[in-house]
């Protein structure tokens, strides 16, 4: 069994509970399996030796996730070329085309975690009574190690892009 963490985040002020892991800054990131494009397996190996920047979402149909999204595919195009921003919801790779195609987003990868919630409860983000993502934020350098961390408190806040983002050109200067 999962561990699980009463009261980690709130949805709207309401206590929820977080499954897997808390994530912390210096240890290795886990492996994951999730759907890309296509329907094909995505993991955490197929993004070897580049900076990810991993934020996950409750889905992007909704306003402060689309919000979100939209601004870190603005971002993108201001960070060094070796720095991957995945983005990962339950949204099924379908809509996350929909999604992209309408708001114009192509610089980030969209990854699905509907089938196995695989991402989510190896990173402590699922939320157990919505079996949606909480809003957080991993920074993972070119070893696959974890250098910034936020699990977004709120679930309908949004994170603080300035921190993620200097985590990432940090880890690409290194």
């Amino acid at each position: 069994m999962a561990e699980e963490r009463k009261g980690a985040v709130t949805m709207r002020g309401n206590p929820m509970t977080l499954v897997g892991p808390e994530i912390k800054v210096g240890q290795k990131a886990p492996n994951f399996t999730v759907v890309g494009k296509g329907m094909a397996p995505a993991t955490l190996d197929q993004f070897k030796g580049k900076v990810k920047i991993i934020t996950t979402v409750p889905s992007l149909d909704t306003p402060v996730c689309d919000a979100e999204t939209r601004r870190f595919n603005v971002e993108a195009s201001n960070l060094p070329g070796d720095v991957q921003i995945l983005s990962v919801s339950m949204d099924l790779p379908f809509a996350q085309a929909r999604w992209c195609g309408a708001a114009g987003v192509d610089k980030i990868t969209t990854l699905s975690d509907w089938r196995s919630a695989s991402f989510g409860t190896s990173y402590g983000a699922l939320i157990k009574e919505l079996h949606l993502l909480a809003r957080a934020v991993f920074v993972v350098d070119k070893n696959d190690n974890v250098t910034y961390v936020e699990y977004v408190k709120e679930v309908a806040e949004q994170p603080n892009y300035e921190a993620a983002l200097a985590a990432a050109n940090k880890a690409a200067a290194a």
